[in-house]
This record gives structure tokens, C-alpha cells and sequence, in this order.
């Protein structure tokens, strides 16, 4: 192990001991400096974690937060200098974090909170006009290639639970004892201009959302959502999306895309 390694797995484990060869600029104690800065550090992360899962520790308390969050940043330290991003896979830490159990919802939840983040986060890209759409459809040579490129702020959550209301509800956007966390939702998250926003989905629009981000044609998507949902309608679904102004570019075949204005 190097001197760095050493360093860096000393600085997130306060059991181990001061890395040897340390030495300080004014001759103090090193072993009291490096534990200054490994304290610094971790609460850090932590704070880091807290801005993005608001909710999450909202759920479950402040202090037990912070406990399962210690737990996390001592295993996976940040990968990046961009700490908006930190945290990337607590939702699935706190699935597997057996004291967490007993709030069933909290990994989803934290889901949730992660991709308003990256939503907010995102490029902003210019959306079509809904008359490059349409035209485009009335073409049956590109109809059947036609694929749809949506605003990379465009996000897709789906849960056994109420995530949507449960955050909502964190909000003051809903009356809590209204929520019932057993209902599943299927949310789809965007932004808008500087706002990330919500709208609930059926299960065949999610379905369709999803085949189009998987870069599947707009034929295919439609498939796909009628083999979930027979009831779906996909001018429906178009028009939601046009709506939102989330579609950017379309893709025909070898061509990258056509004009969004």
C-alpha cells in the first residue's frame, strides 16, 4: 500500500492510526492535526449527503441520518471534485442498510431526490417545434426510423411506493396523513428552465418514455407501451411530451438529427 492509499483509508476509518510521516509546519502534534482533518472531512461527506436527500433524513431523523450516512462515505469515497454529485449510490446502500428496513420506501425516496439533482444539473438543449414533429410524422419514409432524442434533464422513477407524494408531502405541496405510501408511482422528472418538476405517469407512457431514452425508435416505443398498457394513447403521450418542451432532436436512420426550430 502507498503513502496516498494509506492516507486516504486512514482519513475515512478513525480506527486506524495516524499515517506515519506526517509532520506539521509549526512542530504541533500531527496526530491531533490529521484528526482535525479526518473529522473535517467526514462531516463533509456527510453535509454533502443531507443537501441532496433532504427527505431522506427528514424520514428517518437527523442523528440517524448522519449515522447511516458515516457508514456510507467511509466505504465509498467520492469519485469526483463535483460533490453535487456525491452520492450516486446511496439509494442502494440504504436498500441493503439492514437498520433502514423498517421504512421500506426510504431507498426510493432517495432515488427520487438523486435524479431531481441530476435534472437540475443537466444541459440545457433548445427543444424542437412541434411542427418539425409533425411533419416528420406525416413522412412514411422516416416513420418507421423515426426516434425521438428528449432533453437531457429527463428522468424516469418508478416504485411499489407514493415516492412523489411522500417528497410532496415534505414539501407542503401535500397533506401527509392524505399520502398512501403503498401506492405505487411511476414519475417522470424534468426541468424547466430553472425548476425540476414532476408529473405522474400511466404505465404505458412510462414504458414509451423509457424505450425512447434507450434510444429506441418512436415505432418500437409505441409497441412496447401498448404490450404494457392497452389503453395507451400515444398522441397522448406526444403531446405530453411536446408539451413539457422535452423533445430536442429527431433522428431518422444514419442521420444525426434533423432541425429542432
Amino acid at each position: 500500500m502507498n503513502t496516498q492509499t494509506a492516507f486516504a483509508h486512514a482519513l475515512l476509518n478513525p480506527e486506524l492510526p495516524c499515517p506515519s510521516g506526517l509532520t506539521t509546519w509549526n512542530g504541533s502534534d500531527p496526530e491531533i492535526r490529521f484528526a482535525v482533518y479526518r473529522n473535517n472531512v467526514m462531516v463533509s461527506l456527510i453535509d454533502a449527503l443531507a443537501d441532496t436527500y433532504p427527505v431522506v433524513q427528514t424520514l428517518v431523523g437527523e442523528e440517524f441520518f448522519r449515522a447511516m450516512a458515516r457508514v456510507f462515505a467511509q466505504s465509498s469515497p467520492p469519485q469526483s471534485k463535483v460533490m453535487a454529485y456525491y452520492g450516486r449510490g446511496f439509494a442502494e446502500f440504504v436498500e441493503s442498510f439492514p437498520p433502514a428496513a423498517s421504512v421500506p420506501y426510504l431507498a426510493d425516496v432517495a432515488r427520487l431526490e438523486l435524479v431531481r439533482v441530476l435534472a437540475y444539473h443537466a444541459a440545457d438543449v433548445v427543444p424542437i417545434h412541434p411542427e418539425v414533429l409533425q411533419a416528420a410524422l406525416a413522412d412514411p419514409e422516416q416513420l418507421m426510423s423515426l426516434r425521438l432524442v428528449l432533453h437531457p434533464s429527463v428522468h424516469v422513477i418508478q416504485s411499489t411506493f407514493a415516492i412523489c407524494s411522500i417528497w410532496a408531502a415534505h414539501q407542503g405541496a401535500v397533506c401527509a396523513s392524505s399520502v398512501d405510501p403503498d401506492l405505487a408511482q411511476s414519475m417522470l422528472v424534468y426541468r424547466a428552465a430553472l425548476d425540476v418538476d414532476t408529473v405522474e405517469l400511466t404505465t404505458g407512457t412510462r414504458t414509451f418514455v423509457n424505450t425512447l431514452l434507450a434510444g429506441q425508435t418512436l415505432a418500437d416505443a409505441a409497441q412496447a407501451a401498448s404490450s404494457m398498457d392497452p389503453e395507451f394513447d400515444l398522441t397522448n403521450a406526444l403531446t405530453l411530451l411536446l408539451r413539457l418542451q422535452l423533445i430536442t432532436h429527431l433522428n431518422t436512420g444514419e442521420t444525426h438529427h434533423e432541425h429542432t426550430h
